[in-house]
């Protein structure tokens, strides 16, 4: 298959009126799969739509249709049922061509849980009001059940006989002092109720001893706590008097020398697909598909209520559903462009949160520059990045995630995290002064305790075309000797990832490791392989023992990074079914094959994320905190592919110059800081 092969046809080329294969389900299609599914003999009144989202052909079809050598693949959906009352859970394949099941599959809950839904979520309060030791151990504290706010949370996998086969949540609680009040700065800590979600009983009671409830304010609303508004920042506007540089057909985006397609996903968010770089007319593939498929958030308290707390926000909540509708919040700022989002909710009616992800440019500096000594040459580029993102509110955080396309072929993907956090009762120093070494105090008896996110971003590489490979490339200090007599010389060293097996990797700045995705049939001029590189942060990975439960739920989060072969089943990296999997599951599984990844169609897999040890200053709202990884073209392109960005005009408020420079003058032009838009979204549902 050549790279004219897989070129992705214009919307008139797609057929008469049919949508891409990936094109994102539509109202009218999930009213049809609404409507096929309610239809089958054992749907009963309390089954429930637990995930509704495109069943996605294989890639291979995709590009064959895309290059007329195939047939247009059929239009399916996957669909997950819960039964309420009975627990009885499927995963199904729907055809909306044929209106008909394709196949079901029963779960026994072994290998995990249907997602939770949020008709759960909101019966546990009335299920632990009815309970008598909850109602108990709340009048112990002085508290009732009108006086709490109870949270439920995803209760991992322990080995607990009575949970075995049945839908679990863990519930803490938090006093709230009146309707408007932010429970989190009252945590009812010590207490712990585990709830058979379906049989609607309080399956243990965790009584582990009474601590003070922290009564200081958390409102972060409320002008008292906010204090005087600063009074000295002037306006800032953004301008764009010709509008936006991209266009919009559809879903499929084109921006300077870049062309893709944005799709939204109930369990994923936001997934762009299908990523190429026009080159000299070429247009040349860089990435199938990409999206956040698995968040982890594990906490390092290991009190008896809290030891369990390990959130998988995209598998166990379906972070997609609680996007945030960007008209009811504050906007990106500038020129933009709204995708709405339409999903399913648990009835299987469709709904559309507006204004779902935000698009828009952003200048961000210098692009290039340089003032010559010699010639008197003086010229200087802006640079700017086209931002795709959308914000989502899951509980008490708020996760921001923004794809960035920059002009020179760079790819970003950054996490954004603010919210509150999950606190906890501090209890203070123990008999030798020293602190409590799980948690900080964030405020007077409260805490905050210490915590990761770990993102998982599935990168579906498809550098100049399907066979790829992964080189790992790391800076080499060389000794003195021969050659090297005065120590000053280093080198890299490139090793090829052959097999899945040998693709467990861990980053490590102090050699400067990064992995080269190369094409292993395509060269540049200078008969090298093109290739992309990522660039990780260095962060730690996953912080428990190795022989901890959520170490063997979420072995992805033990690495920076896992390479596999395309499979189109493997979309997750903790698994298909996240909740109460007892682990050995997603990538876990999928590298058991040790399939080859030399040349092939491969995925990379990149867990990337912040260590949290909360400050004082992360209460009671934390300010933005940041985690990315980087994509570059590493001898993709011949030369600088920006060297044709036009230079700033004077409307622009930059000079330019070809007069004489001295040797250490550098004034060329007028070179401002990055532009960064703001984005937030209205509170969403609280799990």
């Amino acid at each position: 298959m050549t790279i004219a092969d897989i070129e992705i046809p214009a919307t008139a080329q797609q057929g008469a009126g049919a949508p891409h294969p990936l094109a994102s389900l539509t109202a009218t299609e999930f009213e049809r799969i609404r409507d096929i599914v309610t239809a089958a003999p054992d749907f009963t009144a309390t089954t429930r739509f637990a995930y509704v989202g495109l069943e996605e052909p294989h890639k291979r079809e995709v590009l064959a249709w895309q290059a007329g050598e195939g047939e247009l693949p059929d239009r399916r959906a996957r669909v997950m049922l819960l039964d309420v009352t009975t627990g009885r859970s499927t995963d199904n394949v729907v055809s909306l061509g044929a209106g008909d099941f394709v196949s079901t599959v029963v779960l026994d809950g072994s290998t995990g849980q249907l997602p939770i839904l949020i008709e759960e979520f909101d019966a546990i309060a009335g299920i632990v009001a009815e309970d008598a030791g909850w109602v108990a151990a709340l009048a112990a504290r002085g508290l009732t059940v009108d006086t709490v706010i109870v949270v439920p949370l995803s209760a991992g996998y322990y080995g607990y006989e009575e949970e075995e086969g049945r839908r679990i949540v863990r519930v803490l609680a938090f006093r709230q002092d009146y309707p408007e009040d932010h429970p989190w700065a009252h945590p009812v800590d010590g207490l712990s109720a585990y709830v058979d979600t379906a049989a609607r009983s309080v399956t243990r009671l965790i009584d582990a001893g009474q601590l003070p409830v922290p009564a200081e304010s958390g409102n972060f609303d409320d002008p008292a706590v906010q204090g005087a508004p600063l009074t000295t920042l002037k306006p800032i506007v953004i301008t764009q008097p010709e509008g936006p540089s991209f266009t919009v057909d559809g879903e499929w985006v084109s921006w300077a020398n870049w062309r893709f397609q944005v799709g939204f996903d109930t369990r994923e968010g936001l997934v762009l697909r299908q990523l190429s770089f026009d080159d000299q007319g070429e247009q040349r593939p860089v990435i199938y598909r990409a999206s956040i498929n698995e968040m982890l958030v594990p906490y390092a308290d290991p009190s008896p209520v809290r030891f369990w707390q390990n959130y998988f926000d995209t598998g166990e909540y379906l972070f997609g559903r609680f996007t945030n509708s960007l008209a009811l919040g504050c906007d990106c700022v500038g020129e933009i462009h709204y995708f709405d989002a339409t999903l399913a909710d648990e009835l299987g009616n469709p709904f559309t949160i507006e204004n779902g992800i935000c698009m828009h440019e952003e200048d961000f500096g210098t692009l290039w520059k340089h003032s010559d000594m010699f010639t008197g040459s003086s010229e200087v580029r802006r640079s700017r990045r086209l931002v795709i993102s959308f914000f989502t509110t899951v509980g008490n955080y708020d996760y921001g995630f923004y794809w960035y396309l920059y002009l020179d072929g760079t790819i970003e993907c950054e996490a954004k995290l603010t919210g509150i956090l999950f606190t906890s009762s501090y209890p203070g120093t123990d008999a030798d002064g020293a602190d409590y070494p799980y948690a900080s105090e964030v405020a007077p008896g409260l805490g905050g305790p210490f915590h990761q996110h770990l993102f998982s971003a599935r990168l579906d590489m498809m550098v100049d075309g399907l066979s790829n490979a992964v080189d790992e490339v790391e800076a080499v200090r060389v000794p003195v000797g021969p050659g090297n007599p005065h120590g000053n010389a280093f080198t890299n060293r490139r090793t090829r990832l052959s097999s899945e097996s040998e693709s467990g990797r861990v980053a490590d700045a102090s050699v400067a490791r990064a992995w080269h995705v190369v094409n292993t049939e395509k060269t540049n001029r200078m008969g090298r392989p093109t290739g992309y590189v990522l660039y990780p942060e260095d962060a730690p990975v996953l912080l428990a023992d190795d022989s901890s439960s959520i170490a063997k739920r979420a072995e992805f989060a033990t690495k920076h990074l896992f390479v596999t072969q395309y499979d189109p089943a493997e979309r997750y990296a903790a698994g298909d079914f996240v909740h109460q999997n007892p682990g050995g599951d997603g990538v876990t599984r999928y590298t058991s094959g040790d399939r080859g990844i030399d040349g092939e169609d491969i995925v990379l897999w990149h867990t990337f994320g912040p260590t949290h040890f909360p400050r004082p200053e992360d209460w009671p709202v934390m300010p933005t905190d940041y985690a990315k990884f980087t994509l570059k073209p590493y001898g993709f392109f011949g030369k600088n592919p920006a060297l044709n960005v036009p230079p700033s005009t004077a409307s622009d408020h930059c000079s330019m110059g070809h007069g004489s420079v001295g040797a250490h003058e550098t004034h060329a032009g007028q070179a401002g800081h990055p532009g960064h838009g703001t984005h937030e979204g209205h509170p969403g549902h609280t799990h």
